[in-house]
Formats: structure tokens, C-alpha cells, sequence
């Protein structure tokens, strides 16, 4: 092998660790965004479980009253 194809290996080689250095730095980006946005909706559906389970204990103790509960003004 001759010194210029050498050369040429070396920088083709040089091209594709930048190329691949570029491409993990912006999967490592696009990773990091994903995982803050799970996290924020990991919280919203923990604040929606809250509310629905609120929810189905006041509709059940509502449902647990006598239907011919006389109003508390009698």
C-alpha cells in the first residue's frame, strides 16, 4: 500500500467517527427528552389515578345513602 491510499483509509475512517459521534450525541439527546417527557406524564397519570379514585369513593358513598333518608331540615 502507498502512503496516499493510507491516507485516504485514515481519513475515510476519521469521516465515519465524526459521522457516528454526531449521530450517538443526537440519539443521546433525543433519549433525554423522551425520558423527561415520560416522566412528566408518569406524573400527570398519577394525579388523573388520584382524581379517578376520589371520584369513585364519593360516588360510592353517595350511593350508600338510604334512599328514604328524610332531609335534615324535618
Amino acid at each position: 500500500m502507498n502512503r496516499d491510499n493510507l491516507e485516504e483509509q485514515l481519513i475515510d475512517l476519521q469521516s465515519r467517527v465524526a459521522y457516528q459521534e454526531d449521530t450517538l450525541q443526537q440519539l443521546n439527546t433525543v433519549i433525554a427528552d423522551q425520558d423527561a417527557y415520560i416522566r412528566t406524564l408518569q406524573v400527570q397519570m398519577q394525579a388523573l389515578a388520584k382524581k379517578l379514585e376520589d371520584l369513585t369513593y364519593s360516588v360510592e358513598q353517595r350511593d350508600s345513602r338510604p334512599v328514604d333518608e328524610r332531609p335534615p331540615h324535618y
